[in-house]
């Protein structure tokens, strides 16, 4: 094989690949006499939602213990005797038997009881918030290109 064998072989491929690029185009084309249709398409985004748990919150009440100091006013007797000296005068009674006087002392005694009281409330509830969020994606899409070979007479009505 010599120089001009090489040179021949790549004439001969580069021939066929044009045949080939031809053939390609025309196959996609429609030859019209009087009118032609061609549909123009882009893509759209299709958006779907749907939830997802994204945590959870929790109520829980603890029990605490705090010392409380109440001052309360409480009362008792005292006995207060009083002994005095008197001007001798005398008596009507005789000295008989004893004598004994009973005098009930009383006092106020405190009881601490406990009662459970209502303090507060706390309600839950969930509401929906709505939010923007933007999404981007690359949509592709068709659009016309006019092309003219000659002289036509081109009129382009939207």
């Amino acid at each position: 094989m010599g120089f001009f064998d090489l040179f021949n072989d790549e004439e001969t491929q580069q021939k066929t690949q044009k045949k080939a690029r031809e053939v390609d185009r025309t196959a996609d084309t429609e030859f019209a006499a009087e009118g032609a249709q061609l549909d123009l398409r882009e893509e759209e985004l299709d958006i779907n939602k749907y939830r997802v748990e994204t945590g959870n919150v929790t109520l829980h009440k603890n029990i605490v213990e705090e010392e409380q100091s109440v001052d309360v006013p409480v009362s008792h007797d005292q006995v207060v005797i009083e002994q005095r000296a008197v001007d001798r005068r005398p008596a009507d009674e005789p000295i008989t038997a004893e004598e004994t006087v009973h005098i009930p002392v009383t006092a106020e005694k405190i009881d601490v009881d406990k009662h459970t009281v209502v303090t507060g409330e706390v309600s839950v509830q969930k509401r929906p918030v709505q939010e923007t969020e933007q999404v981007r994606d690359v949509i592709h899409k068709e659009v016309l290109d006019v092309g003219s070979n000659g002289n036509a007479d081109i009129i382009k009505e939207d």
